[in-house]
């Protein structure tokens, strides 16, 4: 479970988180839904420890980041927008890399990796250096990479950007998977047919600040609207965020 209060992030002059709050509980898929530069990558970075917080606070299963970083990198599994592989690794080897840097030994690495190859489809390609990949096998490899130490948490930043149909059906497959074990799964996303397909609670965040909270059914009570993108347009109070 995530817990969020009033977490602010500024840039210089720029300010681009102000005062989020929200909760994200386990077996449930919590949607961070808002236009480009609305504040999703900068609040996530604070959660997984690459930012730190101006003012607020913040736990990860009742585990400050700030406190304790080590601790919550051990429960978390974060596939970033960057994706982050190393080219010259197989994609086999940027898994092990990571296993190995939780501590994992040999043997869990492999019945791991081993069960990942195929709830993934990675057999094509575990074995080939990740240079030239395509963004759904990239992708793939950023979610096996953040699974390998099995978190009961995960964090995904734009998860599905870049890729076709059917690696965006295979990813949905697999985060309701996540969700059916009891995982808390957290999604930043722009894209509003995932959020409409895939999250139990959703998050307006718009101009860093969050503009409503809750579920699809609530959020299009709320707007007056019939469909939750024109629930979303209204709520965010401008057209800026029409979503493909």
């Amino acid at each position: 479970m995530i817990e969020a209060r009033n977490l602010r992030k500024c840039f210089g002059e720029v300010v681009a988180v102000d005062d989020v709050s929200f909760r994200a509980e386990d077996g449930q898929i919590t949607g961070l839904l808002g236009p480009n530069g609305a504040g999703k990558t900068t609040t996530l970075r604070m959660l997984y420890t690459l930012l730190q917080p101006d003012s607020g606070d913040m736990t990860v299963d009742g585990i400050d980041p700030r406190r304790e970083p080590l601790a919550v990198k051990r429960r978390l599994g974060v596939v970033p927008d960057s994706r982050g592989l190393y080219d010259r690794l197989t994609a086999r080897e940027n898994v092990r890399y990571y296993g190995e840097l939780h501590g994992l030994d040999r043997a869990t690495i492999a019945s791991r990796l081993e069960k990942l190859v195929g709830v993934l489809d990675m057999g094509e390609f575990i074995d080939r250096r990740t240079q030239g990949f395509s963004q759904g096998q990239r992708v793939k490899v950023a979610i096996a990479r953040a699974m390998i130490h099995d978190p009961r948490t995960v964090l995904l930043d734009e998860p599905s950007n870049g890729l076709d149909v059917m690696s965006t059906r295979a990813l949905r497959g697999y985060l309701q998977n996540l969700r059916s074990e009891g995982r808390c799964v957290v999604l930043s996303t722009h894209i509003m047919q995932e959020v409409a397909a895939l999250c139990d609670r959703i998050v307006i965040i718009a101009r860093g600040r969050i503009a409503a909270d809750g579920t699809a059914e609530q959020l299009i009570a709320r707007s007056g609207e019939h469909t939750l993108e024109d629930a979303f347009v209204k709520l965010i109070g401008s057209d800026e965020g029409l979503l493909a």
